[in-house]
């Protein structure tokens, strides 16, 4: 199997493999070692402030988490020189958010979303993201920055 495949195949597993992220309804549209990016319709569920029926900051949070930890999971395999299903699953293991910033935009008006990753640093221990959401208009709602343990 190469790294092309394994990588799809975790794009895969965040989308059927998550309950919340399901939830969520996320579909992934690329992913990359060097970026990724995801989409999700707008659920009712989502409101945070039911006068302006915009996104909970929560929902923005982890979906910006989400397409951040992606990212990282995708930059750790395409790093691996051995990349046996067994040594995927142990590195891919240990994958874990470390701090997350979101600086809240402009409120999260919208009928469906994308969020975009892109990779700062990745490192032995670290990798370091910067996630953007905007909505079907491209108006941006978010950013945030995500420390990933990945080693």
């Amino acid at each position: 199997m190469n790294k092309e495949m394994l990588i799809e195949q975790v794009g895969a597993l965040f989308v059927n493999g998550m309950p919340f992220n399901q939830f969520l309804n996320i579909s992934v549209e690329s992913l990359t070692p060097e970026q990724a990016k995801i989409s999700f319709p707008w659920q009712d569920v989502f409101i945070g402030n039911p006068a302006q029926k915009i996104l909970h900051g929560g929902i923005i949070s982890a979906v910006l988490d989400n397409v951040g930890g992606m990212l990282a999971a995708a930059s750790v395999i395409d790093k691996l020189t051995d990349i046996d299903i067994k040594s995927v699953q142990q590195k891919l293991a240990t994958l874990g958010t470390i701090d997350l910033r979101t600086d809240y935009l402009r409120p999260g008006k919208g009928e469906s979303f994308i969020a975009s990753a892109t990779l700062i640093r990745s490192g032995n221990k670290v990798c370091v993201c910067r996630m953007e959401l905007h909505n079907e208009q491209s108006v941006q709602i978010a950013f945030g920055t995500g420390t990933y343990l990945v080693g």
